[in-house]
């Protein structure tokens, strides 16, 4: 079998997305160092926003984590107060959790260091080609879903009536 070159590891699309990740994650931990989050903690926390009272279980679906991932970003949060975690109405096996008002604040003044980390990732690319790249990743993520270590599933908004 013959020796693979470089070249041809380095245009491989899972290479391509590592090295993608890691510059993604590197490029929001330093626009969001001044808050303390990383891309985990503010998708924690975000989806604690939208759905206060959320179990463990349910939040991590939510974010595509498996159950080690999610405990381990919840117990960093919950030492800094950010995340408060009370007995399930609907489950004695379950815990509820929500945004400490602390967690609220906080996350309000991820916003624009968010934001700012989003607009510096996609700086490079044109406003079409921003839109392609979100386009094809949505499409990959959807057409590969079912080979996903650990699951995603959107948590069910409630549309306005």
């Amino acid at each position: 079998m013959p020796i693979q070159s470089l070249a041809r590891l380095y245009t491989r699309p899972g290479f391509l997305l590592r090295r993608a990740h890691q510059i993604s994650a590197a490029v929001f931990e330093d626009e969001c160092r001044i808050v303390g989050l990383t891309p985990a903690q503010f998708g924690v926390l975000t989806v604690l926003r939208a759905n206060p009272g959320v179990d463990q279980s349910s939040l991590a679906r939510a974010l595509g984590f498996d159950k080690v991932t999610v405990l381990r970003v919840l117990r960093g949060l919950e030492g800094r107060g950010l995340v408060e975690r009370s007995p399930s109405p609907f489950s004695r096996r379950n815990l509820s959790i929500a945004l400490s008002p602390a967690g609220v604040d906080l996350l309000e003044l991820a916003q624009k260091p968010a934001e700012t980390a989003y607009r510096r990732l996609m700086g490079p690319l044109t406003a079409e080609q921003q839109t392609q790249l979100l386009d094809l990743l949505q499409i990959l993520a959807t057409g590969l879903e079912g080979s996903a270590r650990a699951a995603f599933v959107p948590p069910e908004v409630p549309h306005p009536a």
